[in-house]
């Protein structure tokens, strides 16, 4: 009886495996997440375990540019990693050499970020990774269309198998295999992390004093809060709200006034290689992002309430950036994949 009864239990449990491989959640070895001082391992999806070969999988389709109509554009053309995952522009280029109207945020640590683009409108990494294939100014595809292509491809039949545990390929499982890359891109052991983790001489005085003012007299810690120094909400900070036809940001998501000029709060973290800043580049340096909120921004009708002129000396402008300097940790390299034919 005993035996029949394993025997039973076995049966139905490689039936579920079976199941759960064709729905897309097959679950190979957990990925071994080595996660950098200062930061946490994030959040992952229970229906997206992040496994190695999920994302090699990922990390292959980040790189395709035959994921664009043209085949010119791939995720790492606006968000390439030797470029601090972003592409240094004040606003991206698609196929056909069309310009975007906003610049491309990273990919660092975007893990952490409970809601995706500059105006939130995608609520995972997985929604996100969809939202460039079938942009008529990014990549121009429809999801039908990549999908398609893909399966041309017979290199990436296997590729889905090992993430996936068959060979179908849908637009959901491209989404979930770019996510899950884009979740082990992460930045930390910085100046900062090792300061706080006990060495206080792995920041410099300036870095120190600049440290208190971002909690104090500055005031940006009520938005770049935490340890990847964003709270992941939406603000009116004046910029580019000097247009004749501003961009409305969260606003075009939600109609409500509030979010009138609102746009994400970005990570501070390695912002030696993500200049311009700002949603639409408009500042070339950090001297400039701190000279901007020194003066309070643009005067606008939904401006946060917070911000203020700061008041700050020359010399705490430079603490400031000194200490935004000590939050550049370990660059975040990868091997340029071999594409599947």
């Amino acid at each position: 009886m005993t035996r029949l009864l394993a025997a039973v239990l076995l049966a139905a449990f490689a039936s579920l495996a079976s199941t759960a491989a064709r729905a897309g959640d097959f679950d190979g070895p957990e990925y071994p997440y080595k996660v950098p001082l200062g930061l946490k391992a994030p959040d992952v999806p229970s229906d997206n375990p992040v496994t190695d070969a999920k994302v090699a999988l990922g990390k292959t389709l980040y790189f395709d540019k035959r994921l664009s109509r043209d085949g010119t554009i791939s995720c790492a053309t606006c968000h390439a990693p030797e470029k601090g995952w972003t592409d240094q522009a004040p606003v991206s280029t698609g196929i056909k050499g069309q310009k975007g109207g906003v610049s491309a945020p990273t990919v660092l640590n975007s893990a952490y970020m409970d809601l995706q683009f500059w105006d939130g409108r995608a609520p995972s990494l997985e929604e996100q990774a969809k939202g460039p294939i079938q942009n008529p100014i990014e990549m121009g595809f429809t999801h039908e269309e990549a999908v398609a292509r893909l399966k041309t491809i017979k290199g990436y039949a296997p590729l889905f198998k090992k993430a996936f545990g068959d060979e179908a390929i849908d637009i959901d499982r491209v989404a979930k295999a770019i996510a899950t890359f884009e979740r082990t891109v992460l930045t930390g052991n910085a100046p900062y992390d090792r300061w706080q983790a006990g060495n206080k001489k792995a920041m410099s005085a300036s870095a120190a004093r600049g440290f208190n003012l971002f909690h104090g007299k500055a005031n940006c810690a009520i938005c770049h809060d935490g340890f990847n120094f964003s709270n992941s909400d939406f603000h009116n900070i004046g910029v580019g709200m000097q247009a004749k036809e501003p961009n409305l940001g969260r606003f075009a998501q939600t109609k409500d006034e509030k979010h009138k000029g609102a746009f994400k709060t970005p990570t501070l973290r390695n912002l030696k290689y993500t200049a311009p800043y700002m949603h639409d580049g408009s500042e070339p340096n950090l001297d400039t992002v701190v000279e901007y909120y020194n003066k309070g921004g643009t005067p606008n009708p939904h401006l946060d309430g917070r911000m203020k002129p700061l008041g700050l000396t020359d010399q705490e402008k430079k603490d400031l950036v000194a200490f935004m300097n000590a939050l550049n940790g370990d660059p975040v390299a990868v091997k340029f994949p071999k594409m599947p034919e």
